[in-house]
């Protein structure tokens, strides 16, 4: 046994530098289990040419901000020839959590996307517990929401029994299933009952009895008492005014919006002011920007797509109004939204948003909510809140949905996630569990 460590937290994740909120929130939950008596924290994901070759939108590595001292992250090679398919790199990743699961360390191991990483943490589990060697292994596994919308309910909708099947199957082996919002856990209910109407199975009674909600853990410290000096210095550099654009930060998709954004902008008396600072990466940044150019605003509406982890909270604080007008999609919907709670953390004019998937969970009463699809809708409102909000407005604003945010603190989050292993009857019922 390994007297070096006593308890491990391994995380299997989509890590940075993908641009996504839960390669964020697997950070946050490394560096809080540092302070919570975790001594070997590691994140296993994939190598880096790997994530280039999926076209998944990444940061560049120079703003991808450091882990504390303690945290490990590995990138497992591809195990087997060119003649076997993707399948090398996830036995890659299974074989290093074997290693991880056999030497008797008190582990837990949880799990961001279903498919394919609780997958992967249910072969190595059970691959682990068939070498006889010390396993001592509690898994967590996070349904963030596009594992079910892409997965599930695509292969129901396809009469693919078995991939949901398999999907369902493997997050119910899991110790402790979560659910990154109460929208989250009614997709996977929903979609277990219907795979269970045609074949007669019983995944969503179970399901609905197990899965809690967990919602993602989010560095507030890093969005809160920005330094005005800092602040001011990025504005400068971006060519920005503190109050005069509009801001949107999040992954570039048509599933976001950004397109009803643009128009919406453009129409807007308000904005004329104004600029619309459209940052991040996606697939969809050329039909993007193609809609921005034939619009009247177009000299007005710029992109940014190297907006790093320490420039982005400023971006967010300076901005007299962020949007961010999801739409639901067979592609993606938004199981929640954590760019609007950092927004929220960090100042700055109100949010615009929609009633789309899991946002009202991360926004509450603190955001300015317009129907989806609907261009002139953003414009009013637009025209509201880059219009002139006077001081004490904006401060009420701000106050609120700070107040609002901060109960989605990665401390709180940690300590309610891991409080769940303390009070699920099947987890107190194993001694060696229990002292996870």
């Amino acid at each position: 046994m390994n007297t070096e460590v006593n308890r491990r937290l391994v995380i299997i994740v989509r890590a940075d530098p993908v641009i996504c909120g839960h390669s964020g929130e697997a950070r946050n939950l490394a560096e809080v289990a540092l302070t919570r008596g975790f001594d070997d924290v590691r994140i296993v994901t994939w190598p880096l040419d790997r994530l280039e070759e999926t076209g998944l939108p990444l940061k560049p590595m120079d703003t991808v901000l450091p882990y504390s001292p303690g945290i490990t992250v590995e990138r497992p090679g591809p195990v087997g020839g060119y003649k076997i398919p993707d399948g090398r790199y996830l036995a890659g990743m299974v074989g290093r959590l074997v290693e991880l699961f056999t030497d008797g360390v008190p582990t837990v191991a949880m799990s961001l996307y279903l498919h394919p990483h609780t997958t992967a943490v249910a072969e190595a589990l059970r691959i682990a517990r068939s070498t006889g060697l010390p396993v001592n292994v509690t898994t967590i596994a996070e349904a963030v929401g596009s594992d079910i919308t892409d997965v599930v309910r695509s292969a129901v909708d396809h009469g693919e029994f078995g991939a949901a099947a398999a999907v369902l199957s493997n997050y119910l082996s899991q110790d402790l299933c979560v659910a990154v919002s109460e929208y989250t856990k009614q997709v996977i209910v929903e979609s277990a009952a219907e795979l269970d109407a045609v074949y007669g199975t019983a995944f969503a009674p179970q399901c609905d009895a197990r899965v809690k909600i967990s919602y993602p853990a989010i560095d507030t410290s890093a969005y809160l008492a920005l330094d005005e000096e800092e602040t001011a210095r990025v504005l400068a550099e971006r060519g920005l005014e503190r109050g005069r654009y509009v801001l949107y930060l999040s992954r570039l998709q048509k599933a976001k919006g950004v397109d009803d954004l643009i128009r919406g902008f453009a129409a807007s008396e308000a904005c004329e002011t104004q600029t619309l600072v459209i940052a991040g990466r996606g697939p969809d940044l050329g039909y993007f920007q193609e809609v921005a150019a034939r619009t009247t605003a177009a000299s007005r509406i710029i992109f940014l797509q190297d907006v790093g982890d320490e420039e982005k909270p400023h971006l967010m604080a300076a901005c007299s109004a962020y949007a961010l007008p999801s739409k639901p999609a067979p592609e993606f919907t938004e199981t929640f939204g954590i760019a609007l709670v950092e927004k929220m953390l960090a100042g700055g004019g109100p949010v615009i948003t929609c009633d789309t998937g899991g946002i009202l969970e991360a926004v509450g009463d603190t955001a300015v909510v317009v129907p989806s699809g609907d261009p002139s809708a953003l414009t009013v409102a637009l025209n509201v809140c880059a219009g002139g909000i006077d001081d004490a407005e904006a401060e009420w604003w701000q106050h609120r949905a700070r107040e609002h945010a901060m109960q989605f603190d990665r401390v709180n989050v940690f300590d309610r996630l891991f409080g769940y292993l303390h009070t699920e009857p099947s987890l107190v019922a194993s001694p060696s569990r229990v002292r996870i």
